[in-house]
């Protein structure tokens, strides 16, 4: 679309959408967040998101809740509408059926099955068609969906690190102590990650020695993460918090072929589910995961930790986005353990360099959000 025919109407229109999309957060996976409104007139006469898997796309939802005829209004929808069949019928359907005149997109999808296809198909009807991806709403749009959209390009989840460290980068104390170096405020931000995300993982050095639960502990969860253990000795003790609960919220074990096979049969007796991996070192068996986990509808993966595992995953190209809760404390001491571990580089040139970074004041602690690539 041509920057000339943008107006200040259809920009401020798409961020609605976009607000509204934002609404499904924690429900929608697989399905990517998505908000629409019909505009007729200059005037708003209906709303709607996604709000869950298998429900009504927002589409549907916005011209179902029009307060009158929709025939000849402009749609505004935060990605491109779908045209194919799924668990609920293709938007496109119901956009010709109500006689929309205008289609307005913020971002495109990149499915295969999508890409385009459903504006195609709009145009065709004589509906005319307008994208806005290279405006900033585009970029808002694209960036609420980023598990989505490399997941529909990768096949794998996308990856954000979290950890909470002190000012001088330590995320332990030499003995390995740790709780709590962040705030009350900052932890209950995670558990809000946790909620929307598909799965949260750590290493089996985080999973014995913490024996965290990796659940949501915070109000109005509208399903809990699946938790991962990268562990490849398949050693997770069948006694552990995580084993104990799987039967509530589902466990994942990683693990390497090496692993006794004894160790992974009585996991498997126990209801983990666990994956062998392959490959020649540790960062081709974490890409090797992901893949497995993509396979398994896992788009949004957080990783929680340790040190070692933070650093594998970098090493194999695999964090997407850094949140980094820094706590005004120091430690000090050459044996405290930094945030991420792994050879590292040689020169600064060769850092993984963030595209983007947001910072926030969390009572006394600092949140750094750093976004590694955008999809």
């Amino acid at each position: 679309m041509p920057p000339s025919t943008v107006t200040d109407q259809d920009v401020r229109h798409l961020r609605r959408a976009v607000e509204l999309a934002l609404r499904g957060r924690g429900s929608t996976s697989p399905n990517p967040l998505v908000g629409a409104v019909v505009v007729k007139d200059g005037r708003a006469i209906g709303e709607g998101f996604h709000v869950r898997a298998g429900e009504a796309h927002a589409e549907r939802a916005a011209l179902e809740a029009c307060t009158e005829d929709p025939a000849g209004a402009t749609l505004y929808v935060s990605l491109e509408p779908c045209c194919h069949e799924g668990r609920t019928p293709p938007c496109t359907d119901a956009i010709v059926a109500a006689g929309i005149g205008r289609v307005v997109v913020a971002s495109d999808d990149p499915t295969p099955k999508a890409s385009g296809r459903g504006l195609g198909i709009l145009r065709d009807e004589g509906i005319a068609v307008d994208v806005l991806d290279g405006e900033e709403v585009g970029r808002a749009a694209r960036l609420i969906n980023q598990p989505f959209r490399k997941h529909a390009r990768t096949g794998r989840p996308a990856v954000v690190f979290k950890s909470a460290m002190t000012l001088d980068g330590k995320v332990a104390t030499r003995n390995g102590d740790s709780q709590w170096i962040s705030g009350e405020a900052s932890r209950a931000r995670a558990h809000r990650w946790r909620a929307d995300c598909d799965a949260v993982a750590v290493g089996i050095h985080t999973a014995t020695l913490d024996d965290p639960l990796l659940t949501a502990r915070i109000e109005g969860v509208a399903r809990q993460p699946r938790r991962v253990v990268f562990d490849s000795e398949a050693s997770l003790p069948l006694d552990s918090k995580l084993v104990r609960s799987v039967s509530e919220v589902p466990v994942i074990l990683v693990c390497s072929r090496a692993a006794q096979r004894a160790r992974v049969e009585a996991l498997r007796n126990a209801g983990v589910e666990v994956i062998v991996t392959t490959g020649e070192n540790e960062a081709a068996r974490v890409r090797s995961a992901l893949d497995e986990l993509g396979a398994r509808d896992v788009h949004s993966l957080l990783l929680e930790g340790g040190p070692h595992l933070a650093g594998v995953f970098l090493e194999a190209g695999e964090i997407d986005e850094a949140r980094m809760f820094v706590a005004p404390l120091l430690i000090g001491g050459r044996e405290a353990r930094a945030a991420i571990e792994g050879e590292g580089i040689e020169r600064i040139a060769d850092a993984v360099r963030a595209v983007d970074v947001d910072v926030e004041r969390i009572d006394d602690d600092v949140l750094i959000t750093a976004r590694i690539r955008e999809w």
